[in-house]
């Protein structure tokens, strides 16, 4: 159930909860005192919304347009606020607090501009009942000459005008209140959603790592003995290939479990100074020299003329940048623009900027794009943004990705740039 579906069904069963408030009172001051609000037309319209209210739950049942819903239930209940505040005396009635309720309605299930037009319907209501009652367009129901007490044109509009500003106040500090708890939601979502990607790394790490132990040794002894047997004599040109091969195949695939072990629990590392754009320049180098770019893509950027000094672990560094740029060249793979850009927006912070012109990602994807073994492309294995995460995570640094389909994505990493924040672990 979406938060949309909980606060109209809260705002139904709240509506059931104060009408039958109202009931009941009408019960206890009917036995108490004879003095009462004209009874039978107030129980036919407490009647009306009961029935409406079930209307209202017949339509959330269905399941569609449930905006159209809360705004058709709004106005109808300013309408049987309005009736009910008119039989009650108008001014001299004490219904039109009724009003609020509706306002606060409207800040918490639709928008902070809901709860304004709501305040203004209400005032409109409200001040035209009492001004047409005031000047007798309209009668007094049950008109009473004994019992009703004239009032002078000023003091109906100096009541009409705090009614007025009560309505619009409260809609101002519901709306205050209800963006804080909005954001604070979204916080804790933004908060869950990390601890479920961290918790599902710490668990897929523990199992790659383990799997990548097993496999390392034996792969070493097989790419030893391939590179023993091709440096040796008696083999053909066609065997030799086959060996190259063997060996190739044997460092891609090492190159794999080092990832496996990254995302599981890596060794501590060795920090040094080091310059960012030159670290990147020679991961770029290395994906040049591996056939992974060619001459259809273009690498664009202020990269070349930044220098950025930072502290940490050139091979880490290494594998983040490795890691993005290929997956900017696999959304790619017809060519293209990737844009890398260092900016500092803060004294004590480095943004790193990939932006590529590929194919882009939906809103699904870009949820899971972090947890490991998910990949959007057919021939990945869902470990180079898991390790990205996890080497921005434990640089105490963030990372943002925005992408639409067809449009590109754009990677956004911050790096703290103090030494005395980075953990010898990582």
């Amino acid at each position: 159930m979406t938060t949309k579906e909980k606060d109209i069904s809260r705002l139904i069963f709240l509506r059931v909860i104060i009408v039958t408030s109202l009931v009941v009172s009408a019960v206890i001051i009917q036995y108490i005192t004879s003095e009462f609000l004209p009874l039978n037309p107030f129980y036919f319209l407490i009647f009306i919304f009961y029935l409406l209210s079930f209307f209202y739950f017949m339509f959330y049942l269905w399941g569609k347009y449930y905006t159209a819903q809360v705004y058709f239930q709004i106005f109808f209940d300013l309408l049987m606020i309005t009736a009910l505040v008119y039989i009650s005396g108008g001014l001299q009635g004490t219904f039109y607090f009724l009003y609020i309720f509706e306002i606060i309605a409207a800040s918490i299930v639709l928008s902070k501009r809901a709860a304004y037009v709501t305040a203004a319907l209400s005032a409109i209501f409200f001040g035209l009942l009492v001004e047409m009652m005031y000047f007798r367009i309209i009668p007094y129901y049950d008109y009473d000459p004994e019992k009703t007490i004239e009032v002078s044109l000023g003091l109906v509009t100096q009541n009409v005008f705090i009614a007025w500003s009560a309505f619009f106040l409260v809609a101002f500090l519901m709306n205050y209140l209800t963006g804080s708890l909005r954001k604070t939601r979204d916080e804790l979502k933004i908060a869950q959603k990390e601890l479920e990607i961290k918790n599902r790394l710490a668990i897929a790490g523990e199992v790659s790592a383990q799997l990548a132990h097993e496999i390392r040794n034996p792969l070493a002894a097989i790419s030893g003995s391939a590179q023993v047997l091709k440096d040796g004599s008696g083999l053909g040109g066609e065997q030799k290939k086959l060996m190259d091969i063997i060996i190739k195949e044997s460092i891609r695939v090492s190159h794999s479990i080092e990832q496996f072990l990254n995302l599981g629990s890596p060794a501590p590392k060795t920090f040094s100074s080091v310059d960012l754009s030159v670290v990147l320049e020679e991961t770029l180098m290395l994906l040049q020299n591996s056939g992974e770019m060619d001459g259809k893509l273009i690498v664009d950027g202020n990269y070349k003329s930044m220098r950025v000094p930072y502290y940490g672990n050139i091979n880490q560094l290494k594998q983040l940048f490795w890691n993005i740029i290929k997956n900017a060249l696999k959304a790619m793979p017809g060519g293209g623009t990737l844009t890398i850009d260092f900016e500092r927006k803060r004294k004590k912070e480095i943004q790193l900027r990939f932006a590529d012109t590929g194919i882009g990602m939906s809103e699904e994807e870009l949820d899971k794009i972090f947890e490991p073994f998910y990949s959007g492309f057919e021939d990945g294995k869902g470990i180079g943004m898991s390790v990205v995460r996890r080497i921005v995570d434990d640089y105490k640094g963030k990372i943002k990705v925005v992408s639409e389909p067809n449009k590109g994505t754009e990677v956004f990493i911050s790096l703290p740039l103090e030494k005395r924040k980075f953990s010898s672990r990582v």
